[in-house]
């Protein structure tokens, strides 16, 4: 059992880092998945300059590609709608709207300008053997523009999964040029279906980014959807759009969609709605509006890195130089080589080396007689000539010997010698002329990938203000009823999400929700009040001690509750007298007449008492027995005491 366990951990570790390293993740130095990297390289064995079928190019993909077409065909699909690698011709589906491509049979592809200046290089590109051992696919593209960062990377893996969202094309190589001139620079990203964004919280990656789609209002009762959301579609746009009209969210007539080559969503309103009012309304319940989290995950040196995409940026950045001194180099021995040649080549001829060998009957001494000859040239050249360099003399046509041009000879190595001066230069000045070559890509390039996303700051919602909805309850006193669907008694007009506080003649108070009815009688007492439970209001009564006759004030914010559930305002066997929410309140206390009484009565305002917590004692009005009590002031009538 114990081997089993063991053996099953080892297998699913290797299916795990199979699934990271060689499906699902990009490699951070050319930003491809394996699958990418063999569609491109089958299709960079086959350019010719004219249009394939992508049924062919998936087939001779498969020679290095251990899974079946349909997963190439989709990555192929995939690229080409990115829009940097790939020329296309034919129904390669819309990812504004999500209608898929059409069958690999009918639709043509090719490698781009921009994918053949700055992808290939055979010199540089590390390769291995394919999955069969038949051919030998390429490692990494030794790739000149920030690939990983233009297009973006969505991917699951075992695990983990990475999100890269794709960036502007110009901006990044600006950014690669600031970077290597040292100086500061700052990355947003650029979404390929436009919209507005607020990249506040990016964090170069780490963080989030707020996307809302683009309106145009063209009438108080029309409202146009130009641009959408990253990650979304015109279908799932309006089907969201839809389902919230269905909960009530929002008030629609109907909605077209007339998507082609652009987004355009139009949104017709009903009586009493109004297109300047929705737009909050669509941002808030539907597609309009979505925030998109990035996971910056990719493969380097064979292990997953978390990074983000400044470093992702300056890692390419110094691969560039890499590159780029490594194309020097070799342009300079291959200039090198050129001159050695010419000057080799003019040397045998212009010194008839080639006449000894003519009465010589073995291949070693003629190869002998040649190098014999070449001594006392040997300071003429940049090293001594091998035994390859003279077989490559000794298969010079005669007819080409006989018309030999020195003067020609000598204009071309003087041509490669000025060409070698300037490879010297640049390899001297490498950052310079990664800079230059960078701003050589971004004139050429540059108009043909404007950034397509607005950036702004965008507010955030405040969904409780954009659900908030006046509604009128009423209350039936004569049958204990309260509701919205309560007609004929007294009306409250508050908002859907109000809680009710309902005060009894007893002291007992309770706060419930609002719903269409329900019965907030209690059996043996009277509802005194019914308002809303704002946290806010202040509550004043009086109440009697029956034993003494005396009374009490008590004013109190009901700040805290449980729904549903009946507290007590009053002390234990004390009677409620008056109960008002009125700021004015004030009553008048007629005191029972005795011998000598001076004052039979006296008036006390409510605002001359302190505010204090429900479970409080009520401060006591007067050391008299009170007959009765008469409100001046009041926004309920009091209960009677006789």
């Amino acid at each position: 059992m114990k081997d089993m366990k063991n053996l099953m951990q080892d297998y699913y570790l290797q299916y795990a880092s199979y699934v990271i390293r060689d499906r699902a993740i990009p490699d951070v130095v050319d930003g491809l998945k394996p699958v990418q990297r063999r569609l491109l390289h089958a299709l960079w064995l086959m350019h010719d300059g004219k249009l394939h079928k992508v049924a062919n190019v998936a087939g001779q993909t498969m020679a290095f590609h251990p899974h079946g077409d349909a997963a190439i065909i989709e990555a192929l699909v995939n690229v080409a709608n990115k829009g940097y690698l790939l020329d296309t011709q034919g129904n390669f589906g819309n990812p504004l709207t999500g209608d898929p491509a059409a069958a690999a049979r009918y639709i043509e592809t090719r490698l781009s300008q921009l994918s053949m200046e700055t992808l290939f290089n055979p010199a540089l590109t590390p390769t291995v053997p394919s999955y069969d051992g038949r051919h030998n696919e390429p490692v990494y593209f030794p790739v000149k523009i920030p690939l990983l960062l233009m297009q973006g990377a969505e991917g699951i893996a075992v695990g983990m999964s990475t999100s890269i969202m794709p960036h502007n094309l110009l901006e990044l190589l600006e950014a690669e040029i600031a970077y290597i001139e040292g100086r500061s620079y700052h990355l947003e990203p650029d979404f390929p279906t436009g919209g507005i964004m607020d990249a506040s919280a990016y964090n170069k990656g780490r963080g989030r980014v707020r996307l809302r789609a683009k309106f145009d209002i063209v009438d108080a009762k029309t409202i146009v959807i130009r641009e959408i959301c990253y990650g979304t579609t015109t279908e799932s746009l309006i089907r969201s759009i839809d389902e919230a009209a269905k909960k009530g969210k929002i008030k629609i007539d109907a909605i077209y969609d007339y998507t082609a080559d652009a987004v355009e969503i139009e949104i017709k309103l009903p009586r009493g709605a109004y297109a300047s009012e929705l737009i909050d309304s669509l941002c808030a319940y539907t597609e309009c509006e979505i925030s998109i989290v990035p996971q910056m995950i990719c493969i380097k040196n064979n292990l997953p890195w978390e990074t983000d995409v400044n470093q992702i940026l300056e890692l390419h950045a110094e691969n560039l130089q890499k590159y780029l001194r490594q194309e020097l180099e070799i342009e300079r021995d291959r200039l090198l080589e050129s001159i050695f040649d010419g000057n080799l080549e003019r040397i045998f001829i212009e010194n008839r080396l080639y006449k000894p060998i003519e009465l010589l009957s073995t291949y070693d001494e003629i190869h002998a007689s040649i190098a014999n000859g070449f001594e006392p040239f040997i300071f003429q050249l940049s090293r001594t000539p091998t035994e390859k360099d003279r077989e490559r003399l000794l298969n010079i046509p005669i007819r080409r010997i006989s018309r030999f041009d020195v003067e020609k000879n000598l204009k071309e190595i003087k041509s490669a010698q000025a060409a070698l001066e300037v490879v010297a230069g640049h390899l001297q000045q490498i950052k310079k002329f990664t800079i230059d070559f960078l701003k050589r890509l971004i004139t050429k390039y540059g108009d043909q990938f404007p950034r397509r996303t607005h950036v702004q700051s965008i507010e955030r919602l405040d969904m409780r203000a954009i659900e908030t909805k006046e509604i009128n309850v009423g209350y039936d006193a004569s049958g204990g009823f309260l509701g919205t669907k309560i007609t004929g008694g007294k009306s409250l007009y508050c908002t859907n999400f109000d809680k009710i506080v309902v005060v009894y003649s007893d002291g007992s108070y309770q706060v419930v929700s609002i719903s269409e009815k329900q019965y907030i009688g209690r059996k043996g007492l009277s509802v005194l009040y019914v308002g809303i439970a704002d946290k806010k209001s202040v509550n004043n009564l009086v109440y009697k001690d029956p034993k003494s006759n005396h009374c009490y004030a008590k004013r109190f914010v009901i700040d805290k509750f449980i729904l549903e559930k009946t507290y007590s305002s009053l002390e234990d066997a004390m009677e409620l007298v008056y109960f008002s929410v009125d700021p004015q309140a004030a009553v008048q206390l007629n005191y029972v007449p005795k011998a000598r009484q001076r004052t039979s009565e006296e008036q006390f305002h409510f605002k001359d008492f302190l505010v204090k917590g429900v479970s409080a004692k009520g401060v006591r009005m007067a050391p008299r027995e009170v007959a009765k009590i008469t409100p001046i002031q009041t926004a309920s009538q009091p209960l009677s005491d006789e």
